[in-house]
């Protein structure tokens, strides 16, 4: 019987890989915090009618890429592509817009799509999203953007460009895409397939298309910019004031319209150089209608998402590994002794300290050789000896000093540990 393994377009993300993802979260956790936004958690599969009705059903995630399958209930069900419709589902279902105000939502996981793996795409992704529901405000835009920026650049990211774009109200957009179909027509035997298809359907993605021929030919297209109401350039003017006031450079990219359906005004793209085709790192935007499409009261609301597997494919480019530093190595020998060190470890851990106990049972040399390779600030060694009289020699790795202490010695001084350990860390 031969091997299983991991599906195409599932990966597993190892032990020597998970430290940039845990780095990652702890950094956006930390900068959302500050900025008062709250974690919600929602389900990884939902109704099918959840993404038809809120991503759209002329966009190739639902009409191409969803996961969807019936349940032994004969109910449709798909694994989220997204994470903003179950976001504004729970949102709805629970009744948050009751508290009033704006909440500032924050949400991490893995979504699915099924589309041709390739570097940073998977068919299980993972993204951290935020989503700010209850603020018209070109503030609201200007902050999310803001955020995502500090993020990112915490992170260490610097060849980044912002693309900047509205795609204005509904009127605005009826408008504009009459427009579009009126010029994109006569071109129609030129177009890709895919495009062609969405002549009908959803033309503003035929801006978005990789086909150079139809690239070509959407070069010389009518402006969304050109189509947009007086209220939705007094927004978008308010957003770009907003974002050189922070000092956040931007590009306009009239063609940058999102893949889908619920976008109005503000739609942004973070985007690297260093990630081929696929470029975008994190990409959002407003979406006012969307909690009224799905049910809820008329709620304005924008946010974004970052995708973890391309942002951890950067930071594996231009970083070393994060190191995890480690407070004790523990190496014994003998029953008595490796009875006492598991006790001894994990006290140490219950007090705060990273503690690895050696649990190979080889000979003190090999022990000794995998605690120098283990980067421990120091080294806890219990023989027969040590454990006849409760001791335990504690050897400092970056001296080679040694000292035999009691076991209950060692404990009661945790914080004058945690002091020399701290100093010694810093010097590594």
């Amino acid at each position: 019987m031969g091997t299983i393994q991991a599906l195409r377009g599932t990966r597993d993300i190892l032990p020597e890989e998970i430290v940039y993802w845990q780095r990652v979260e702890a950094t956006a956790r930390e900068i959302l915090g500050r900025a008062t936004y709250t974690e919600i958690r929602t389900p990884t599969f939902e109704e099918t009618a959840l993404f038809e009705r809120g991503i759209g059903e002329a966009t190739d995630v639902v009409g191409k890429e969803m996961y969807t399958f019936l349940d032994k209930g004969e109910r449709s069900i798909t694994l989220r592509p997204e994470g903003t419709a179950g976001v504004v589902r729970a949102f709805i279902e629970h009744g948050l817009f009751a508290q009033g105000g704006v909440q500032r939502l924050w949400y991490t996981g893995p979504m699915f799509r099924y589309e041709r793996p390739g570097a940073g795409r998977q068919r299980q992704f993972h993204q951290i999203g935020v989503e700010v529901l209850g603020s018209p405000d070109p503030r609201a835009d200007a902050e999310v953007i803001a955020i995502a920026s500090n993020i990112l650049q915490t992170l260490g990211l610097k060849d980044l460009q912002l693309d900047l774009n509205s795609l204005g109200k509904r009127e605005d957009r009826q408008q504009y895409r009459q427009a579009l179909v009126d010029y994109l027509t006569p071109y129609k035997e030129e177009l890709d397939p895919d495009s062609q298809d969405r002549l009908t359907r959803n033309p503003l993605r035929i801006l978005d298309s990789k086909s150079d021929r139809t690239q070509e030919i959407a070069k010389d297209a009518p402006s969304i910019l050109d189509y947009l109401g007086a209220e939705s350039k007094r927004h978008f003017d308010r957003v770009q004031q907003l974002l050189s006031d922070l000092g956040i450079s931007y590009r306009i990219n009239p063609r940058l319209v999102r893949g889908l359906d619920y976008y109005s005004h503000t739609a942004f793209e973070f985007i690297s150089g260093n990630l081929g085709s696929q470029a975008t790192v994190c990409g959002g935007g407003r979406y006012d209608g969307l909690v009224a499409e799905l049910g809820g009261p008329e709620t304005p609301a924008v946010g974004w998402a970052i995708g973890l597997e391309r942002l951890v494919i950067l930071l594996q480019q231009i970083q070393e590994k994060p190191q995890q530093h480690l407070d004790f190595y523990v190496v014994s020998r003998g029953d008595a002794a490796e009875a006492q060190a598991l006790i001894l470890a994990q006290k140490l851990r219950e007090s705060g300290f990273s503690v690895e106990l050696d649990l190979s049972g080889s000979a003190f040399k090999k022990q000794f050789a995998r605690a120098d390779k283990s980067g421990a600030v120091a080294c806890l060694i219990l023989g027969d000896e040590e454990a006849a009289n409760k001791t335990v020699k504690l050897k400092w790795m970056a001296t080679k000093e040694q000292e035999a202490i009691a076991q209950t010695d060692l404990l009661a001084k945790t914080e004058q540990l945690r002091r020399e350990i701290d100093t010694l860390k810093t010097q590594q």
